[in-house]
């Protein structure tokens, strides 16, 4: 069973205290201690929490990790306040330029999910990209709007009022939803646009993952974005989205890997998008989203760096099944590696 996920955004150093001393990592390798500090992305910080107390019984190294949101974990990476940082969304131009050399490692596949809540409706109520870009336009306010209707045959839908629910932090989760809205959503892109902080036309903001799924829970009639990981483990509802080709599939890692399998090669920096795949493919879940760590290609913690960004990618990506991470693309795993190799004291 997974352990509960916590979501705090504060700094947990997990694991026993990192030792110096001898003695081997339960897969041979030498103990040799040490700790690394990072901080960013909600989204995976429960991947992150599980590696580090699996990293810290093999090496003696010891991860912190403060899940503050992409976009503080970008702001902690660029003056340097931590070794790593994580971000679902990737650099923009002016972040690498200020950034000073940071190298962003795709090493988690994940999701965004749109969650809500609705009296005496059911689970898994079915929208469209398009729908949704409506709601968070102001555009739809009911639920029983008859576009959303038409989408949920049999189903029947109260006038509730539509409160959306988005985030007020710099975070990927709303860099994903929002890069996913502006492909489905000309008037989208043209009056909002994609980054990980907008301006939302409509509805409430709220603060982390925690925020946003508590305003929901509160609000009959709320629907946000949220990391997948929450929604499942705090039970919240969801919608399924539908894809390019026509088709609801179920999130989770089989939709997300059929997301990822579009993926053929990664622009020089790493960067790549997977929201609304082609019709191409069926089976992909249209809100599926990498995330990114975020280094110094130049770093004095460059030993300590590279074997637990390896890891990361390598032998740490047995846990994410159980937080309904999937597996990484070949052609991504090789780009991970091109890039830790670049890293240097």
């Amino acid at each position: 069973m997974p352990r509960t996920l916590a979501f705090a955004s504060m700094v947990v150093l997990l694991g026993a205290a990192a030792c110096g001393g001898g003695g081997g990592g339960r897969d041979g390798t030498q103990k040799s201690g040490g700790s690394l500090t990072g901080a960013g992305s909600s989204l995976v910080a429960p991947l992150v929490s599980a590696w580090a107390v699996d990293y810290e019984k093999r090496t003696g190294v010891q991860v912190g990790y403060n899940p503050v949101g992409s976009g503080a974990g970008i702001q902690a990476i660029t003056n340097r306040e931590v070794d790593f940082g994580a971000s679902d969304a990737p650099l923009t131009p002016d972040q690498g330029t200020a950034a000073h050399g940071v190298l962003q490692i795709p090493w988690a596949l994940a999701a965004t999910l749109v969650s809500y809540n609705l009296k005496d409706a059911p689970n898994r109520l079915k929208l469209s990209g398009p729908i949704v870009a409506d709601i968070f336009l102001g555009r739809i306010t009911k639920w029983n709007d008859p576009a959303i209707v038409k989408l949920n045959a049999g189903v029947t839908l109260p006038g509730t009022d539509i409160t959306p629910v988005f985030r007020s932090d710099g975070s990927g989760d709303t860099y994903a939803f929002t890069d996913y809205l502006s492909k489905v959503s000309p008037e989208w892109k043209a009056k909002v646009g994609t980054s990980t902080q907008v301006n939302f036309p409509a509805g409430v903001g709220a603060r982390g993952n925690s925020g946003v799924a508590g305003t929901i829970r509160q609000t009959d009639g709320g629907i946000g974005y949220l990391a997948i990981a929450y929604v499942f483990e705090t039970k919240l509802d969801y919608a399924l989205l539908q894809n390019a080709a026509g088709k609801f599939p179920v999130p989770g890692i089989a939709s997300i890997a059929a997301a990822a399998k579009t993926v053929t090669s990664l622009a020089a920096d790493n960067a790549v998008s997977i929201t609304n795949p082609p019709a191409s493919a069926p089976d992909a879940y249209p809100l599926s989203t990498f995330t990114y760590a975020l280094v110094p290609e130049q770093s004095p913690r460059a030993a300590l760096l590279k074997p637990f960004l390896t890891y990361a990618i390598g032998d740490g990506q047995r846990f994410g099944k159980q937080y309904r991470f999937a597996p990484l693309p070949n052609v991504v795993l090789t780009a991970g590696h091109d890039a830790i190799a670049k890293i240097h004291p």
